[in-house]
């Protein structure tokens, strides 16, 4: 089981990226999903977060109207588009995916690199 990102880059302040996270392993469709970002010299964040059916997407305040989270459970994929980056938007962004109920399960990818740079 395995969730892997992809899309990350380099772009220009007020520009737009869009990652996609590809799981397989694993029932998607189960699973909250989330991204989470990690900068330079600083902790992990939680950035967005999808839960399952599509039900709820909630937001970091520093990214609130410029990200969206997205799911389609029947490609097994999340994304995150980005707009109107800033520098401050620069970091390595990591998807997570975390069970829904059950048993707990989590899983990480291994993160896509995003750099905010004029």
């Amino acid at each position: 089981a395995q969730v892997v990102e992809s899309g990350g880059g380099l772009a220009q302040p007020g520009g737009s990226l869009r990652l996609s996270c590809a799981a397989s392993g694993f029932m998607f469709s189960s699973y909250n999903m989330n991204w989470y970002r990690q900068a330079p010299g600083k902790e992990r964040e939680l950035v967005a977060t999808v839960t399952v059916a599509s039900a709820l997407a909630s937001y970091a305040d520093s990214v609130k109207g410029r990200f969206t989270i997205s799911r389609d459970d029947a490609k097994n994929t999340v994304w995150l588009q980005m707009n109107n980056l800033k520098t401050e938007d620069t970091a390595v962004y990591y998807c997570n995916a975390l069970r829904a109920w059950g048993r707990p399960a989590e899983y990480w990818g291994q993160g896509t690199q995003v750099t905010v740079a004029s």
